[in-house]
């Protein structure tokens, strides 16, 4: 108890040190100074020519912001009052005081005033001896005074400090009544020397604590600015550290290089600087899209997708005088008149869709020469030959050899298309009969595609029991309608 009153006394002379923190937020703090009173005696405030009696004390301080600090200073030494042998008293004290301090300035002005107030005790007696009637309380304890900054941790400090007491008896005279405006009161000059106390976190090394830091993570060696933060000269966005073009406002998509047309080049890379272009082409533009820059480029209509050469043209690759991207053939040198391609046999078909390539024919046959009159003939015969097993799509081991010779006359024929058409009697459902018409017909398909026919050139039809050659009444009616008709085309 005697250690905490001692304590508080002391604040009431001083609230130390240069201000504190965020990173150093203890102080501490060594003072000296005078005491003077004024009471039923008379008064000594100010006054240079009536009595002064010194003290010291030490003060520890904690930061609570960045204009609010909590103080507890412990101070002691005399208080007195001297001016003739009928009026006077001297006693020696001990106190503490706790105080909360506004300063007027933020941390960072070397010279910050400052006002306070708060409690405190002052107990009149060198031996601490803490009867009550040896100490009285300060109510309240307040003042001002200014800290002026000498190091960054070092700070002078000079305070006025005023104390209220509770009591009206230590000068020996209590006639106050009760009255605060008549009990003893003293005021304290202080000068003093103070100390900030604590560690900053600085964890990227750039000499800016963590608290104040806006970037923790700056590489180090990394030049930064009050806030912790990379250069950047000519701020753009991109730090000094990471800018291409330190010296000049650009974009962070280009590490802080310039680029007028906003193509994604660079300005010193960019061939066409005044031009949106591509990337591939060193920030030059290509109106065509055929990868040649239009400054380089002699045709610059070329249609999209077209190969070209490198002036920008479309490729003649068989050199023919037909460019790839019109020639239908242009790995073969051909004709102009047939975009490109060879017509070897001279019919005007090109040979790529020329069914007979070395044999002249005519365009409406693919090429191919004409069909007989014989082969027609032989072809209808055939279909007349074409039997199969009763109620059923399987043909009949005597129509396989018709069919091979069909098959002979279809490849001599290679611009004839065939079309098989499959026909029943009247015997049966009509849908029956009209599924096994088409069977029988997809039946004589199948085996000419297994004999190396196109199926493109083959197209099979089932008709049913809907167009009878004969009547149906009789077994030579039915016989003749029971059948499959053969008919070429082109």
């Amino acid at each position: 108890m005697k250690k905490l009153l001692f304590l508080c006394a002391v604040t009431a002379f001083t609230f130390t040190s240069r201000a504190q923190t965020e990173d150093k937020r203890w102080n501490v703090g060594l003072h000296a100074g005078v005491t003077q009173y004024n009471g039923d005696l008379g008064r000594d405030w100010y006054k240079t020519d009536n009595s002064m009696y010194g003290f010291g004390g030490i003060s520890v301080s904690r930061y609570l912001g960045k204009l609010f600090d909590l103080n507890l200073l412990l101070s002691k030494g005399t208080i007195g009052y001297h001016n003739n042998e009928a009026a006077s008293f001297k006693s020696d004290f001990n106190a503490a005081s706790i105080n909360l301090r506004f300063n007027i300035v933020a941390p960072e002005y070397v010279i910050r005033p400052y006002v306070f107030a708060g409690v405190g005790a002052i107990l009149f007696d060198n031996q601490l001896n803490f009867h009550q009637e040896k100490y009285d309380f300060m109510l309240p304890s307040a003042g001002g005074g200014i800290n002026i900054r000498l190091t960054p941790v070092i700070m002078l400090n000079l305070q006025e400090t005023f104390l209220f007491s509770n009591h009206d008896g230590r000068d020996g005279i209590d006639n106050a009544d009760g009255k605060m405006n008549k009990k003893d009161s003293y005021v304290t000059h202080m000068a003093g020397l103070t100390f900030n106390m604590g560690n900053s976190v600085d964890t990227d090394q750039d000499g800016v604590s963590d608290k104040k830091d806006n970037c923790p993570d700056t590489p180090a060696g990394v030049a930064v600015d009050k806030k912790g933060c990379p250069l950047d000269k000519d701020a753009d966005g991109v730090p000094d550290y990471l800018d291409n073009c330190p010296d000049i406002s650009g974009s962070k998509m280009l590490n802080g290089c310039p680029d007028k047309d906003n193509d994604g080049v660079e300005d010193s890379k960019d061939q066409c600087p005044d031009q949106a272009g591509t990337v591939t082409l060193n920030g030059c533009p290509d109106a065509d899209g055929d990868g040649v820059a239009d400054k380089d480029d002699q045709c610059v209509n070329t249609k999209s997708g077209t190969k070209v050469d490198s002036k920008g043209c479309p490729m003649d690759s068989d050199k023919d005088g037909v460019t790839d991207d019109i020639d239908r053939c242009p790995d073969v040198a051909g004709v102009v008149a047939l975009k490109g391609c060879p017509d070897t046999d001279g019919d005007g078909v090109v040979d790529i869709d020329d069914k007979c390539p070395n044999a002249k024919g005519t365009p409406a046959n693919s090429g191919c020469p004409e069909i007989t009159k014989a082969d027609i003939v032989r072809i209808t015969y055939i279909g007349s030959k074409l039997f199969f097993e009763n109620n059923s799509d399987k043909l009949k081991v005597a129509s396989l050899s018709q069919l091979d010779e069909l098959t002979l006359i279809l490849n001599r024929n290679q611009g004839a298309k065939l079309t098989i058409e499959g026909h029943t009697d009247s015997v049966g459902a009509d849908d029956f009969n009209m599924t096994l018409s088409q069977k029988r017909s997809d039946s004589v398909k199948q085996y000419l595609i297994g004999k190396g026919i196109e199926e493109a050139r083959l197209t099979a039809i089932g008709f049913g029991e809907t167009k009878p050659i004969a009547v149906n009444t009789t077994a030579l009616g039915k016989a003749k309608n029971r059948r499959v008709e053969l008919k070429t085309n082109y």
